[in-house]
């Protein structure tokens, strides 16, 4: 049996080395940070590592120390890192997982207020801005560098076939959809989520919001089970008969639209490479579900620093963050996956190096409008600038996916099915 006190020796040693290889100074007398990432794969960290270059050419005192780790084990690895005490300096995060880290206080919110007030709050689209304000709407989780956003994406000659344009309406996507549904020759309307995921969620609330159906009230309550949200339910589960048949995932939905059997789909940017590579991209469009008002769903990647650094590592942070967000710099960030990831301010939008990418150029001034429509972002949980940390337990609940897979998949009642819905949210709500 090992003694209690060398187990604590062990501890501390442990603690020491993981410091040691952490946020801190070198003999050499230079300010060394981390800059933790989820870009692994070889094309990418080349990009990184000329940015990374470029910086210590400009800040001669300062080292940046990348730590590179992949998308499925990121969560845990600041987890991990944080339980440690040596989360890194500067860290890559989505908007969902910012609200969990600012949750636990792993945030120096005050440092990224800050360096985003240096920058110029007009720098950024309001859409990209909003989806990492905190819950008071005072401050940030963290400074927006690239994002992707969803919609409902056509075939522009497909639609032209039968006379159709554009969709602009809950109306006239459905009125599409009927018109070129024929399941016995496995032929579809439009290719549209009903897992019961992330993906149905996500796709589901853009319906929900453009009907004013948030799942939370200005003040935080659950208002799930509300007229409106019924009314966007029972849309869904309607336009659901016109595509594929079982749970359709990211898979199902991105080859039915690839392979034409289906004109319409609701995906992310990340479609455009594809059809990039396929070489038809002046025949596909870009469409918002409106019914009373336009709601794209987005999400962002943004940097953020975390709290308890020295104040030399919190100065080095600040400054890399700063120079990260300058738009040649961003512009860097975006092209490493061009259509794909959308730049999250008008400055890349601009940038000569952005238009002159082949992917980019390739969709002409749809790439202009993808990236505006960051203006219009509208999610669960974000209401009248309030983002309400609470939307992130009841995402990880999974209870709307259920919901919706039961009233499209299912076939089952949406007034039922809502009900058992607003039940479950509202007992994970009083567990918090």
């Amino acid at each position: 049996m090992i003694k209690r006190g060398l187990l604590v020796f062990i501890g501390l040693l442990v603690v020491a080395v993981l410091t040691a290889c952490g946020n801190g100074n070198e003999n050499d007398g230079k300010t060394t940070i981390e800059f933790m990432h989820s870009s692994v794969e070889q094309e990418r960290l080349a990009v990184i590592n000329k940015l990374v270059a470029k910086f210590e050419k400009e800040n001669p005192d300062i080292k940046i120390r990348q730590v590179p780790v992949e998308e499925d084990s990121y969560n845990t690895k600041v987890v991990t890192l944080a339980s440690a005490g040596v989360l890194p300096a500067v860290i890559e995060v989505g908007q969902d997982y910012a609200k969990v880290m600012d949750k636990d206080e792993l945030i120096d919110k005050n440092a990224v207020k800050s360096v985003l007030n240096q920058v110029g709050h007009d720098h950024f689209y309001e859409g990209a801005l909003k989806l990492v304000k905190t819950e008071d709407g005072k401050s940030f989780t963290g400074l927006p560098i690239s994002g992707w956003v969803q919609g409902i994406w056509y075939n522009k000659e497909m639609l032209a076939s039968q006379g159709f344009e554009e969709p602009k309406s809950w109306d006239e996507v459905l009125t599409i959809a009927k018109e070129f549904t024929d399941s016995s020759n496995k032929k579809y309307g439009i290719a549209l989520p009903t897992v019961e995921g992330g993906f149905s969620e996500q796709s589901f609330s853009q319906f929900a919001l453009s009907n004013n159906a948030n799942v939370l009230d200005r003040e935080g309550n659950l208002n799930m089970n509300s007229s409106e949200m019924k009314e966007a339910l029972t849309f869904y589960q309607e336009l659901a008969k016109y595509t594929m048949p079982g749970s359709n995932d990211v898979t199902e939905v991105k080859d039915a639209f690839m392979n034409g059997s289906a004109p319409m789909a609701v995906y992310s940017t990340y479609i455009l490479p594809a059809v990039y590579e396929q070489g038809n991209s002046a025949n596909i469009g870009f469409a918002i579900p409106t019914e009373d008002t336009r709601a794209v769903y987005g999400t962002v990647s943004a940097l953020t620093i975390s709290s308890g650094l020295e104040d030399v590592q919190k100065t080095a942070a600040k400054k890399f963050v700063e120079f990260m967000a300058q738009p040649e710099n961003m512009t860097s960030w975006v092209l490493m996956s061009p259509g794909g990831a959308q730049p999250v301010s008008e400055l890349v939008v601009e940038n000569e190096v952005y238009l002159a990418n082949d992917v980019v150029k390739s969709f002409g001034e749809l790439s202009t409008e993808i990236a505006a429509s960051f203006n219009d972002i509208q999610v669960f949980g974000l209401v009248e600038g309030k983002n309400f940390l609470k939307m992130g337990d009841i995402t990880s609940s999974g209870a709307i996916p259920k919901l919706i897979n039961a009233i499209t998949v299912g076939e089952k009642n949406v007034k039922s099915e809502l009900k058992k819905a607003d039940k479950a949210i509202s007992e994970i709500l009083e567990e918090i």
